[in-house]
């Protein structure tokens, strides 16, 4: 049975690590503002981030305990983490909307020293422009966070690889069921909804993202929300998840034929198994990701774009399997592999995998897809 949460020790680890990459860059303090960053230090899990109305803080002082500043309406569910130094005001406050808090715990945290931020790629501040103009108005030196937190989150711990392993699992589960709600004549946007509905069944938490396509010899975009058309015999229909289990994704899809799939169909088909194989067989430690991208790209041609991602707290982060991506992979690292093929003018087929990096190799963590395209 895997546990939800996380003992302190793996705080405190991850503390710690943030620490000494801080001491490396002269640092004496990281802000963080985003739910990802605030959740991996501090287990403060929940979904009232989907309201925009409200900031939340942490301090990552360069020595000694996190400091939350927060919101009073989420007080009690911080105490519940392992944080203990938490600095509250009752908002929303259009005045003062715990900018003076925060300023204050920034100068007891970090004093005349520079203040790290992430600025990298996939980065935002969530809080309003105004409000950090003021922060920096107060004396406050700000700067990059040298990617220290996106450098920590990339490789993730076996706790954390349990957790998506299990998202996988659950979703696995769900596609094995996809027979259930997806058949002839019914509208692709009941086979959404009726899809996420097996998902919650299986044990999903919830399922922020869950997009697709259908139509003859494949699809003409993988973001799209559903609409009533109605699946068709000859169709391809592919269903692509973002399901949650104890704040992991997994993300990975999987196509299905309406009918006996044509032979160019299962041509297809095959092609991007090959490629997911050939990723699979590439990604190891000290290879570049571009380096996957290249195995994948040499059987499904290189105008695919991005063929994967890290996965992890988010959907998508981290590094993105590209021509021109060089991050070089490590040991527990967590990516996709997402090879697509154009089937005909306008249309194309995706498939995704998820997969842990490990010192011998890779370890599939979805269940592998193989053989014939399933037939619905």
């Amino acid at each position: 049975m895997i546990a939800r949460g996380f003992e302190t020790a793996e705080y405190r680890a991850r503390l710690k690590a943030a620490q000494m990459a801080m001491q490396r860059h002269e640092l004496s303090a990281i802000l963080l503002t985003t739910e990802p960053e605030v959740r991996y230090f501090s287990g403060f899990q929940t979904r009232f981030w989907e309201s925009p109305s409200r900031p939340w803080f942490l301090i990552l002082p360069a020595s000694g305990a996190p400091i939350a500043v927060i919101p009073t309406i989420g007080e009690a569910l911080m105490r519940a983490t392992w944080i203990e130094d938490i600095r509250t005001w009752n908002a929303p406050d259009p005045i003062d909307d715990g900018v003076t808090l925060l300023g204050d715990a920034l100068r007891e945290a970090a004093g005349t020293g520079k203040i790290g931020v992430p600025s990298g790629m996939e980065s935002h501040l969530r809080m309003p422009l105004a409000d950090f103009g003021r922060l920096q108005g107060q004396g406050l030196e700000f700067g990059d966070d040298a990617g220290i937190v996106a450098t920590l989150r990339a490789v993730k711990t076996e706790a954390e690889i349990d957790k998506i392993a299990h998202a996988c699992k659950i979703a696995g589960r769900a596609f094995g069921r996809a027979g259930e709600v997806a058949r002839h004549g019914r509208k692709l946007e009941d086979v959404f909804r009726g899809f996420q509905g097996l998902l919650l069944e299986e044990g999903a938490d919830y399922v922020p993202y869950l997009a697709g396509g259908a139509g003859p010899k494949g699809y003409t975009d993988v973001i799209s929300p559903a609409g009533a058309q109605r699946l068709q015999t000859g169709d391809v229909l592919m269903l692509d998840t973002g399901a949650v289990w104890d704040g992991y994704f997994c993300d990975f899809d999987r196509n299905f034929a309406i009918g006996v799939p044509s032979r160019q169909t299962q041509g297809a088909w095959e092609k991007l198994q090959a490629a997911a194989i050939a990723g699979f067989e590439a990604a190891k430690p000290g290879v570049e990701a571009s380096e996957v991208w290249r195995a994948m790209a040499a059987i499904v041609g290189e105008d695919g774009g991005r063929l994967g991602h890290g996965l992890g707290m988010q959907l998508t982060e981290g590094l993105s399997l590209t021509k021109r991506d060089h991050t070089v992979l490590e040991a527990g690292m967590v990516i996709t592999l997402e090879p697509g093929i154009e089937t005909s003018e306008g249309l194309m087929m995706v498939h995704e995998e998820n997969i842990v990096i490990r010192d011998g190799g890779a370890q599939i963590l979805s269940p592998w897809a193989s053989g014939a395209l399933p037939v619905l």
